[in-house]
């Protein structure tokens, strides 16, 4: 990187299940619908408020299971995992080698994968929350 260029956007990935999956407020009948409301609200925000980076983010959202067939959205890439989303999840967390990386979920084993790649990892409420 030349000193014209800026810096890269700090890339945000986003574990929906886990996030998704830290407010009971129905998202099992429909986890689809679930991980569309967290990208609507990721698009809104841009992410984090206080995060270890400042944003801009480039947003990946990071849906499995159910939740398959999310469309992105401006300001949101919607990655489905072939499997685990947690692979997933670590795979970009590897790709990223050297661009500030946060990766959003309370998982503790996927947290230890990723920062062993180098990012950082916050937690679910750490996202602005939907409306009560």
């Amino acid at each position: 990187m030349s000193p014209e260029e800026p810096p890269p956007r700090p890339l945000l990935v986003v574990d929906a299940a886990n996030v998704v999956g830290s407010v009971p407020d129905g998202w099992w009948r429909d986890r689809r619908g679930a991980a569309e409301r967290l990208r609507d609200r990721l698009a809104a925000t841009g992410g984090p408020a206080d995060g270890p980076y400042s944003g801009p983010y480039e947003i990946v959202l990071v849906v499995e299971g159910r939740a398959r067939g999310v469309s992105s959205v401006p300001g949101v890439r919607v990655d489905e995992a072939p499997g685990s989303g947690d692979d997933l999840i670590a795979e970009l967390a590897r790709e990223a080698e050297g661009r500030p990386c946060l990766v959003v979920t309370a998982d503790r084993e996927l947290r230890r994968r990723v920062e062993e790649t180098g990012a950082r990892c916050t937690g679910p409420r750490s996202l602005p929350q939907p409306p009560a």
